[in-house]
């Protein structure tokens, strides 16, 4: 059996991949050598811009099956019956450090889900931890600059990191979450995703619930200590990858119980707290976890580069039946998560095969046209204007989900007060649920990090934040501090 003929991206047949065409045997290159400088030229396109946050990924393919009836919250189609099934995408990913940056770091983990619906795409844009460092979008270019490396020195710097957090009060749940004991996972499928905002579900009748989604592992949590990570981030930079791909080959196929939270929309007004507050959690006794359905991923990307580096996640894309709320940190995310990737991939990146709906045959019906990468035709002599007289396709009428009641006057305007609407309940709530031995672990990791600030009065800011969640949690991170200070 013949071989194939290697070809230029032209098609053109090549003669010699190993050698370069030159004057002579000794001579200069020749830039008449269209297989050298096509070469060259290509590998200097092949990689793109990467993420600004969650630049560092790893993805599966899987399915996702409804185990329980929501019908009565949500007329997704997607979740219409028990037993059905939809292909979704996930991505994992660290967040703060670069894409040659290690996997077992202390950081929230990306919980990135693309379900491949019958009526579209639908991304469900989350993080390893139920809350967030802040609450509006207008901080989060600042928190991230903190947390980034510093431009001067090249490396993430402790005086940036807490100097944020220090004038961050509301930081201070998510602080403590990240550095306790799930602050760094063993492994993508030993951790839990959460869809972190609060959305909305419309059943058929039209009733609105907001809803927060749980995705519990059914592997069971598994953690690191800081000196665990240390040998294994040495050891192997990319153990989290290693170990997803390399289960998925196994055939073991890690799994996840999805759970949500259900509050009626009429509720939301009178909560003790504002409930679409990204720093807090719902408690269960309030709102008790109802199962949905099963999370499964069976399959790895067959290309790293075209399936998890140009895999396009957005929160604002939704299916009927599901919306968005007030939460204010999911409306900025709305616009800019579909932004960066125009900017990193290109206005056609949901032509891309990991992104594209499979909702209808053709891919996504609309009046998109050209721009960089226009390769599925474009239409052809299909008119480019709605609406029009040539049978393109024409708007539905029915909304999305049900409408959100607003009132009162435009301004810059912090969130409504409720009566447990501060930024450290929750955290001293946490610190209090906390066994004597995840106690000191906590303490450690904060010491080891709030010690190695330059500023007192940075260091004074922070420990207030912790004397304000609970008095026996300010106590002891002061103590460690002064202690490592002194050493």
């Amino acid at each position: 059996m013949s071989k194939r003929v290697l070809t230029t991206e032209a098609g053109a047949p090549i003669a010699d991949n190993q050698n370069s065409a030159s004057a002579g045997v000794g001579g200069p290159l020749l830039i008449q050598d269209q297989q050298l400088l096509e070469k060259l030229a290509r590998f200097n396109r092949e990689r793109i811009p990467e993420r600004v946050v969650h630049a560092r990924g790893s993805g599966a393919y899987g399915h996702f099956e409804v185990t329980d009836d929501v019908t009565g919250f949500t007329h997704a189609d997607f979740l219409s019956e028990i037993g059905k099934r939809t292909e979704v995408f996930l991505r994992f990913s660290t967040v703060a450090d670069s894409l040659g940056g290690a996997d077992a770091v202390r950081d929230p983990r990306g919980f990135a889900l693309k379900f491949y619906t019958e009526e579209g795409n639908y991304d469900l844009v989350g993080n390893n931890t139920p809350v967030f460092f802040i609450k509006d979008p207008i901080k989060f270019p600042d928190f991230i600059h903190s947390q980034k490396r510093d431009p001067f020195t090249g490396k993430q710097e402790p005086d940036n990191v807490w100097d944020f957090w220090a004038h961050a009060p509301e930081a201070t749940h998510q602080v403590t979450w990240l550095m306790g004991d799930r602050g760094i996972p063993a492994s993508y499928r030993h951790m839990n995703g959460y869809g972190s905002h609060t959305y909305q579900w419309t059943n058929a009748e039209g009733e609105a619930f907001f809803v927060k989604y749980h995705f519990k592992t059914n592997q069971g949590i598994r953690c690191l200590s800081s000196e665990q990570a240390a040998e294994l981030a040495g050891k192997d930079p990319n153990s989290h990858q290693t170990d997803l791909l390399q289960a998925i080959e196994r055939g073991v196929h890690p799994s996840w119980t999805l759970y949500v939270q259900l509050m009626p929309a009429a509720e939301a007004a009178d909560y003790r707290f504002n409930p679409f507050d990204l720093t807090k959690v719902w408690p269960h006794k309030d709102y008790p976890l109802q199962r949905v359905g099963r999370l499964v991923l069976d399959r790895n990307p067959d290309n790293v580069f075209a399936e998890v580096e140009q895999a396009a996640f957005s929160p604002n894309n939704f299916v009927p039946g599901i919306g968005p709320s007030p939460d204010k940190m999911l409306q900025g995310r709305l616009f800019a998560y579909a932004d960066a990737h125009r900017y990193r991939l290109g206005v056609n990146h949901t032509l891309l095969a990991v992104n594209a709906p499979k909702a209808v045959a053709g891919g996504a019906q609309n009046y998109g046209r050209d721009g960089f990468m226009a390769v599925n035709g474009q239409g052809r002599g299909a008119k480019n204007y709605e609406p029009n007289s040539y049978d393109g396709p024409a708007e539905t009428g029915r909304p999305l989900s049900a409408p959100l009641a607003v009132s009162g006057y435009t301004g810059n305007h912090e969130a409504p007060l409720h009566t447990k609407d501060d930024a450290f309940f929750q955290a001293g709530e946490l610190f209090r649920l906390m066994s004597e031995e995840e106690k000191s672990r906590l303490v450690a990791n904060i010491a080891g990090g709030l010690s190695q600030v330059s500023r007192d009065d940075v260091i004074e800011k922070n420990l207030a934040h912790f004397h304000a969640a609970d008095p026996e949690y300010g106590k002891r991170v002061e103590e460690a501090v002064r202690a490592l200070r002194e050493d």
